[in-house]
């Protein structure tokens, strides 16, 4: 898959530090949020940006690997009955969209369950889950082509907001995500892959296990389970997706691929979110020049994958609940951001005396 995704323009980097240089405070004292509204200034080109219907777009779909019960402590059917409890309102992600003013859009990749119409509901569905990757890749060629094309369908159609969020739903997908970590970083396996839903020591050792031999199957003849580590160094994005992925890590590569290409902010929710990046990254680098990343997950690899993209979270709390939450909770940072930018007096404007070249410059009070 090719995407177009070119760097956003320089030429505003200039102005656009002289205007939150020129803002009532100490250089720098904003912190993370200066460098967001560079980011976003940048990303559309203007010294006064907008961030316009913020959407969340949460992709579901089930794993065949999952009906094994060596992944994940729950039932494979807690993917559908969450999925209907996004439709009723009921669950984290509703909670916060409503909070924040966000639209909540879900989107069916690959539940193994019919749902019918129901409103806020996205029918993509691919397939009813993936195949188990511990006999054959999860996907086909054309399966993998088509939840990217869809991904990026369901980004055209999702109105003319410019901030999208992305967040996930399936049971076993931390797994998967650990699985494409390992493959396209390097990182060891062991270093990877975490608890997910909350399995005990045991139930981990038995998922790692799991994992192992699903590296090894996609390494061919002669490999070995035993190992740990990335069994096939050359194993290529698209290839990594297609032998571990879900359909709706797949789908939301292809949305975030699109999102990039209309210059859009992507915000990053958790770890399963960030493999999906992982795997747009290596396909077009520049992406990460739209992307936020909302906060650093609790799940175990997920601090490895941030560093190995070289970024920063905005948040740090501990969760590891999927859904999107994260980035649901991140958006009113990137308000503030905007918000400071188009809104705060001028040391000029608001006749405040700026610091002298002596002066302490990093701080009101030290």
């Amino acid at each position: 898959m090719k995407a177009a995704i070119l760097p956003p323009g320089a030429a505003p980097a200039p102005a656009l530090q002289r205007k939150i240089d020129a803002k009532t405070k100490p250089l720098g004292a904003l912190g993370m949020l200066e460098s967001l509204a560079m980011q976003i200034g940048l990303i559309q080109q203007t010294l006064t940006p907008v961030l316009r219907e913020p959407t969340v777009l949460v992709f579901a779909g089930d794993h065949g690997v999952a009906a094994t019960g060596k992944v994940n402590p729950y039932p494979q059917a807690v993917t559908a009955q969450m999925v209907m409890n996004f439709l009723q309102g009921g669950a984290a992600i509703n909670v916060f969209c409503r909070q924040y003013g966000i639209r909540l859009r879900v989107v069916d990749a690959g539940v193994c369950a019919d749902f019918g119409p129901h409103e806020g509901l996205v029918d993509a569905k691919i397939r009813k889950g993936t195949r188990n990757y511990l006999d054959e890749p999860a996907m086909t060629g054309p399966e993998l082509e088509a939840a990217l094309a869809k991904g990026a369908f369901v980004v055209d159609e999702s109105g003319s907001g410019n901030v999208m969020g992305f967040g996930e739903m399936g049971i076993g997908n931390s797994t998967a995500a650990a699985l494409i970590m390992s493959a396209l970083t390097g990182i060891p396996i062991e270093e990877c892959i975490g608890r997910g839903t909350g399995v005990n020591d045991a139930q981990l050792q038995v998922k790692l296990q799991a994992a192992r031999e699903a590296l090894a199957r996609a390494a061919g003849p002669g490999a070995r389970a035993d190992l740990a580590g990335p069994q096939d160094p050359d194993l290529g994005p698209l290839d990594a997706l297609r032998e571990f992925g879900g359909y709706e890590i797949a789908m939301m590569t292809g949305a975030m691929l699109r999102a990039a290409e209309r210059q859009m902010v992507i915000l990053v929710d958790g770890f399963i979110a960030t493999s999906a990046l992982l795997v747009a990254w290596a396909i077009a680098p520049a992406i990460l020049h739209y992307s936020v990343f909302a906060h650093q997950s609790g799940e175990r690899g997920h601090a490895k994958l941030l560093a190995f993209l070289g970024v920063t979270p905005l948040l740090n709390l501990g969760l590891r609940l999927g859904e999107g939450t994260g980035a649901a909770l991140a958006l009113p940072i990137l308000q503030s951001a905007v918000a400071f930018l188009n809104e705060m007096a001028s040391f000029e404007s608001a006749g405040v005396s700026e610091a002298t070249p002596a002066g302490n410059a990093e701080s009101w009070t030290e």
